[in-house]
């Protein structure tokens, strides 16, 4: 996303004992611009974790002690919907207070929460299973430090604002910080019970539990105070949350298979990207990951919208809405901005209203622009909604206006990029980590550097834009978008093939000369059908090779290739993503087997990690019976690895939506590994809605319109 580097979340301890708490990990829950990372207690620990709202920690400490010392864990996880973390654990054995004393393993400890309308709400359940009654000495430590986004993530400050002193208010305590952009931000804990004892870091709870009974204690955190909790606010809060999820994880069509395990996997993929959206005006926008990145990015947006374009066009209505109306106006070196330039990220804390860093609204990204051309002219495919591109024209004009005028900044005819201030990203394509660009023998190149995928991006967004221009009537420009496609498809194939292996460079760098390295870059190409077949066809092998293919996904860079380091950001890790592209890239050139067998490498990861993907994992060879190694600050769930899912099964079936025809072709399906039926059901075309069902019949896979198919559908197996 960008080179500020994350942070590894610390372990911290164990109660007093000095025991590490790891292995175990974080769960986050996320509601519109206020997201909590928390470990399988539940417990906040101050490192990376915390409550947070417009990137800001509100809440930097969050712990349970019974009778002082941290609970046992049971177990933790999210639901599937996403709106709820349960933890379950029990006590350790309890002195004795005037009563029985409670053996280990007596009280059940459950740890409810979620997130609604910018607070968090959580339940405490205390269960007695002994005989006898049992006084519970409960604590609860907590803390607000009101760090930017940026400082968690290891940046440092000259100077910071003023942490006002916390108030007490019987059953609440409320932090404050007033910041040097001269914003107060307000942190308030409320209790349903009044603590026995209330300091500004800890509560203290002495509950009496009889035999086989239990008790609630209800907590809210939020930016102002409110009403005290209770049962009946929990419960209302609960059902809202969770029937807006509902709405959210419905759109688009259904997807049900023969395989429980596999639809387990389109279920939380869905749930994953309806916790990431958020609505704006414009319509739905997803942001890209937390703890990291829940903003709006472009890049990923752009991304995330395309994998779910088939299946659900108004997530790219509303990214193209929202992106179109911060298109950059002017020209900032600081922002990495000019006139048309799509933006990159956009971040509300206290270090970017104050311009110590770019990120408040930063444009630093050379692909988003083509990006956000191509998935307009994609969209305008896949709806024939033209209607929405008439209002979005000036836009679309503006941005490949940047690209001809701003993105080629040396004259060569290649896109490129060079930062515009020593704060902004050093690498702006994709892999914008500041080590993803080198030369064969390891050097860095001077720039401008023009990275070989943003090519394919920018031949996409300029013949696409000579096929709505046509439909326009605007023939001067749409004869000049299209001529520009082709010399820039000249350009690449004359400049980035490298003979002898096969291959397209990574890079050409300022003086002309290519990065002859095997990235994953040129799976892109592919994607954008620049490469001619013949050479589509060396880079498909290339990419199914154990070079790359570590038998669960692509590699971002070749094994031997110079700076390879698996466990790396960009040089050899796996990222579901760029796995998705490349495999949309190989069934476009006609490679399905290849996409069955990468679909069955990333299923298999996603079982790993209890059927998400994560953002990225590191690229050692798969090994029997062992599972891919988990890169350690990978944000979980990221919304362009959950979107990879429905992007992999596009590409088994081979299936595209003609919205200017209005009918639905599939080219040689394929149903993934396992899999033996497949049914599409409330398929949006125009205004219509089918279903389709796929299914295996001997070695081949037949299609049939399912009870609503009112869509011409046309087959080619």
């Amino acid at each position: 996303m960008d080179d500020l580097a994350p942070t590894p979340l610390t372990a911290g301890e164990h109660g007093e004992t000095g025991e590490p708490r790891v292995p175990y990990r974080l769960f986050a829950l996320k509601d519109r611009d206020t997201f909590l990372v928390a470990d399988a207690f539940g417990d906040v620990l101050g490192a990376a974790d915390g409550l947070f709202h417009d990137d800001t920690r509100l809440l930097s400490r969050l712990r349970l002690l019974i009778g002082g010392r941290p609970p046992d864990l049971l177990s933790a996880s999210v639901s599937q919907d996403n709106v709820f973390f349960t933890s379950h654990s029990t006590n350790q054995t309890l002195p004795s207070l005037g009563g029985a004393s409670a053996p280990h393993g007596a009280i059940h400890i459950e740890r409810k929460r979620f997130l609604w309308a910018e607070r968090l709400y959580e339940r405490l359940r205390f269960v007695n299973y002994s005989r006898d009654m049992v006084i519970l000495p409960v604590a609860l430590e907590y803390d607000a430090d009101f760090h930017d986004m940026f400082e968690v993530r290891g940046s440092k400050r000259k100077a910071r604002g003023r942490v006002l002193p916390a108030e007490l208010n019987g059953r609440s305590v409320h932090f404050a910080y007033q910041g040097l952009d001269e914003l107060r931000r307000d942190s308030v804990i409320a209790f349903s019970e009044p603590p026995g004892r209330l300091t500004p870091q800890r509560a203290e709870f002495m509950f009496m539990l009889t035999p086989e009974t239990h008790f609630d204690l209800y907590l809210e955190v939020g930016p102002v105070p409110d009403h005290p909790p209770t049962r009946e606010r929990w419960r209302a809060a609960a059902a809202r949350a969770r029937i807006d999820m509902r709405g959210r994880r419905r759109r688009g069509a259904r997807l049900k298979s023969s395989g429980r395990l596999f639809n387990d996997w389109l279920e939380k993929s869905r749930a994953d990207l309806a916790l990431l959206t958020t609505e704006f005006e414009t319509g739905p926008y997803p942001y890209a990951g937390i703890p990291w990145f829940s903003t709006p990015f472009g890049r990923d947006a752009i991304i995330t919208a395309w994998q779910v374009l088939w299946i659900e066009p108004r997530l790219a209505k509303g990214v193209l809405g929202y992106l179109a109306e911060h298109q950059a106006e002017e020209v900032s070196a600081f922002r990495d901005s000019a006139p048309g330039k799509i933006m990159h990220e956009t971040r509300k804390g206290e270090m970017t209203r104050l311009g110590e860093l770019p990120f408040g609204r930063y444009y630093g990204g050379v692909d988003t622009t083509p990006l956000f051309v191509a998935l307009a002219c994609a969209y305008a495919e896949r709806t024939g909604d033209l209607a929405f591109i008439d209002g979005l024209w000036d836009a679309l004009r503006a941005a490949v206006a940047w690209i001809e005028q701003f993105g080629d900044s040396d004259g060569d005819g290649l896109i490129d990029y060079a930062r515009g201030a020593d704060t902004g990203l050093s690498n702006q394509n994709w892999k914008d980590s500041e080590d993803s660009v080198f030369h064969a023998d390891g050097k860095f190149p001077e720039g401008p550097i023009a990275v070989v995928e943003v090519q394919g991006y920018a031949f996409a967004a300029f013949k696409g834009m000579a096929d709505l221009a046509r439909r326009r009537g605007e023939t001067a420009d749409a004869e000049r978008w299209a001529a520009k496609a082709e010399h820039l498809r000249t350009m690449v194939e004359e400049r980035f093939w490298m003979e002898d292996k096969g291959f397209y460079a990574m890079a050409v760098d300022g003086h002309g000369k290519p990065c002859r390295v095997r990235g994953s870059n040129p799976g892109h190409l592919l994607f954008c059908g620049l490469p001619s077949p013949e050479r589509a066809a060396k880079v498909a092998d290339t990419l199914l090779s154990a070079a790359f293919n570590n038998g669960f996904g692509v590699r971002t860079l070749a094994e031997g290739e110079p700076r390879f380091n698996p466990m790396s950001y960009h040089n050899g890790s796996v990222w579901p993503h760029d796995t998705a592209i490349c495999a949309m890239g190989l069934a476009r050139y006609g490679h399905r087997d290849g996409v069955v067998r990468m679909t069955s490498g990333l299923f298999e990861t996603a079982a790993h990690y209890e059927m998400r993907l994560p953002e990225l994992f590191c690229g050692f060879p798969r090994q029997p019976g062992e599972p891919p190694v988990a890169y350690p600050v990978a944000c979980l769930p990221q919304a362009w690895a959950a979107g990879s899912a429905f992007m992999m099964l596009q590409a088994c079936l081979g299936i595209t939506v003609d919205g200017w025809a209005g009918e639905i072709r599939i080219q040689e399906p394929r149903l993934p590994i396992g899999i033996d039926s497949l049914s599409i059901e409330n398929l949006g075309v125009g205004d219509r809605l089918t279903d389709l069902a796929f299914e295996h019949v001997g070695r081949h896979v037949t299609v049939q319109g399912g009870r609503r198919s009112t869509v011409p559908i046309l087959t080619r197996c």
